[in-house]
């Protein structure tokens, strides 16, 4: 199965399952940027249930920016911010002091644009999961396409219907399963099972 998706911001258990289920990854690399979705955001799951991380945006008068062009507003200190609230969501969590060096240089770098930022998450989860992904990239936007499965709605999760399997989170006891959200929900309680879960998804 061949696949055509968005890099985005520490995408959703879906989207890394379709990448994780795919023989080859197409990353659209030609379209524009769409605001209030995951490509410059994501969800975890906060002491008080669903929580929003989202990466401000430099805003520009070109009314069709193409997301590769996209700039990363420096003014608000929202790594810092970011940081911070995966570890009041993950400090307890079994596997989060396992990856926690490996996460924490990405939040204390600054990146220009957006797509850069997101194809360094995309190096990083996949040397945590112990993959392997070299993904292709578009060279023109088609609205259709016919030679591979067409992911690029997981970027936005309001179109993205995927039902997960529940695992154990860590406020479940209290607020319940929550599902579909960032693959760093996923990493940070299940550790290396992780890969064998996302193999396994419905998509």
């Amino acid at each position: 199965m061949k696949v055509l998706i968005h890099p985005t911001y520490f995408p959703s258990i879906s989207h890394y399952a379709a990448m994780v289920q795919a023989e080859q990854v197409v990353f659209e690399w030609e379209d524009n940027f769409q605001k209030q979705t995951n490509r410059n955001r994501m969800y975890i799951y906060s002491p008080n249930g669903i929580q929003l991380l989202n990466i401000p945006i430099k805003h520009n008068k070109i009314a069709h920016q193409k997301y590769k062009d996209v700039k990363i507003e420096p003014e608000f200190n929202w790594q810092k911010q970011h940081f911070k609230s995966l570890e009041a969501a993950y400090r307890t969590s079994p596997f989060f002091e396992y990856f926690e060096d490996d996460l924490a240089p990405l939040f204390q770098k600054k990146h220009t644009f957006l797509m850069d930022l997101n194809l360094e998450i995309f190096e990083l989860l996949n040397h945590c999961l112990g993959i392997s992904i070299t993904p292709e990239k578009t060279i023109e936007y088609f609205h259709e396409v016919s030679d591979c499965k067409d992911f690029r709605l997981f970027a936005n999760g309001k179109k993205d219907t995927t039902l997960c399997e529940p695992y154990t989170q860590v406020f479940g006891e209290k607020h319940g399963f929550i599902n579909n959200l960032s693959v760093l929900d996923l990493l940070f309680n299940e550790g290396r099972y992780a890969l064998d879960y996302l193999r396994n998804q419905q998509l």
